[in-house]
């Protein structure tokens, strides 16, 4: 009973900082993106200010892409033991 409680502990301490990892990777991807594109935003306001917004390219494409991040880390599940068991026997058939 100890040794369940003990693994049970283990495998949500794992669960909780491999999360805490996502988050904090998101967290730097996010930092990342407001400085570069505020950068990019900085150099057409001092270079171009009256054509075309370009920076639009890369706040809407690398948007599309930290959006994506978001929502892998804060709203995907972990799979549940019968979606495991599929992917294992699917890859046992593979091979």
């Amino acid at each position: 009973m100890a040794q369940e409680q003990l693994s049970s502990d283990s495998t949500l301490r794992e669960r909780a900082i491999k999360q805490f990892k996502e988050r904090r990777d998101f967290q730097t991807h996010l930092l990342v993106y407001v400085l570069v594109n505020g950068m990019l935003v900085g150099i057409w306001a001092i270079s171009s200010p009256g054509v075309f917004f370009w920076p639009l390219y890369s706040i809407v494409g690398w948007g599309i892409g930290l959006v994506l991040h978001g929502w892998d880390v804060y709203f995907s599940s972990e799979p549940d033991e019968t979606q495991i068991q599929r992917m294992m026997d699917q890859l046992q058939q593979k091979s």
